[in-house]
């Protein structure tokens, strides 16, 4: 059992440690303390769940299925080039997150609804979470203790990102880093969007 959850605990975080647009949006949310906590939770649900349906069949199912698979990948590069281009223009203007007073802060729906539409439009997450982590799971001797595994290093990921982001949003208050943020957002953006239309 213990060998399966530390696979899990792994391979999880080989991946989710990489730089993507989950990661940029929690990060983002973080250094401006808007609803980051609760944003972090929903990466944390969204993950384990994806796992789970990954390591008890979808993976197989996703597969096997191309239109899924172009539907999801068409539907997420429209996704990533609007909020790129939201990065884009946040960072052309004058804003800074020490002008608090003059942004206005989204509501816990609206940022929510974000998160679940970074999380579950970006086609890569159901290649890397479903496919990729759910088929290594499915060869588990436990495949529950390998889903907890992954589920837990999703976890400790997200909610250090949230928590030490927070954390270090005094000092990285600036407007020149908050711009260099959204750039680096928007660039990163439109990379995948344009990887996955090219893949098509």
């Amino acid at each position: 059992m213990w060998q399966s959850y530390v696979n899990g605990l792994l391979v999880a975080f080989g991946l989710i440690m990489a730089i993507g647009t989950q990661n940029a949006f929690v990060l983002a949310q973080s250094l401006r303390r808007e609803h980051h906590l609760p944003v972090a939770a929903l990466c944390v649900v969204c993950d384990a769940l994806l796992v789970a349906a990954g390591v008890f069949g979808l993976a197989t199912v996703l597969a096997q299925n191309p239109t899924l698979l172009a539907i999801a990948r068409w539907g997420g590069a429209t996704f990533l080039i609007w909020y790129g281009s939201q990065a884009l223009r946040r960072a052309c203007s004058k804003q800074s997150m020490d002008q608090g007073e003059n942004q206005t802060v989204r509501s816990l729906r609206a940022v929510m609804l974000s998160a679940l539409a970074v999380t579950l439009l970006n086609p890569h997450v159901y290649l890397d979470t479903v496919l990729l982590i759910g088929s290594l799971g499915a060869q588990q001797s436990v495949p529950g203790a390998y889903v907890v595994g992954a589920a837990s290093a999703s976890l400790l990921w997200f909610f250090t990102l949230a928590l030490g982001a927070a954390w270090l949003a005094p000092w990285l208050a600036r407007p020149s880093t908050w711009r260099i943020l959204d750039l680096v957002v928007a660039l990163m953006m439109f990379t995948v969007a344009g990887q996955l239309i090219l893949a098509s």
